[in-house]
């Protein structure tokens, strides 16, 4: 169990002009990533050291958007100004979350150009959407190892931190075992939220030092 990405949802300009802005404030160009057919959404790709990556976010106007949960949530936050939607951790096994939860993890999918196709399993935006500071889960598809979006280009920037509004506590229930062991040296402060709780912030190590967005 490790923390495997963060998601941000775009802001009303777009995706392309969203990243743009992100991009200028890394100091690295974006890797184009895809259509997720199953949720109506697509993004694009900043892969960062230590198999991690930061994933910028846009929903489609197509009917499986309006369904499924991961869309409805890319929906609800662009529509809020954009920022950050949230953050996922990777695990091998989903089956204790299925169980937990409720209900079974849903496919996810995204093809690339030349043909392969990168999928996995996820589950617990239904519980993001409730509440934003808990992260959801992902369990990567056997054999889809070198086609991580953290590997789709050589990456020198580093996730150094995350500012959530929440409790160490409330996500430690949530994931079943201590929020600290899936952070792989990624620091996180914890504030008191006022109003939703979620990511405030998230601070990147650069070339030119650190960077909070």
């Amino acid at each position: 169990m490790r923390l495997d990405h963060v998601s941000y949802a775009c802001e009303p300009d777009g995706l392309a002009a969203t990243a743009d802005r992100i991009s200028a404030r890394l100091g690295m160009e974006p890797v184009k990533g895809g259509v997720h057919p199953r949720f109506g959404t697509r993004n694009m790709i900043f892969p960062l050291a230590n198999g991690q990556y930061l994933e910028v976010v846009e929903v489609l106007n197509h009917p499986a958007s309006d369904k499924a949960p991961f869309g409805q949530a890319v929906r609800a936050r662009s529509e809020a100004g954009g920022g950050w939607m949230g953050w996922c951790v990777a695990v091998d096994d989903l089956g204790p979350f299925e169980e937990r939860l409720g209900r079974s993890a849903v496919p996810g999918n995204r093809k690339f150009p030349d043909g392969q196709e990168l999928t996995w399993q996820q589950i617990g935006i239904k519980g993001l959407i409730a509440d934003p500071q808990v992260p959801y889960l992902l369990r990567w598809d056997d054999g889809t190892e070198p086609l991580h979006p953290s590997k789709a280009r050589p990456a020198s920037v580093k996730l150094d931190c995350l500012t959530i509004a929440g409790s160490s506590e409330r996500v430690t229930e949530w994931l079943g075992t201590d929020v600290e062991e899936t952070l792989d040296g990624v620091q996180v402060q914890w504030i008191a939220p006022r109003g939703t709780p979620g990511i405030m912030s998230v601070t990147f190590e650069t070339a030119d030092g650190r960077v909070e967005i």
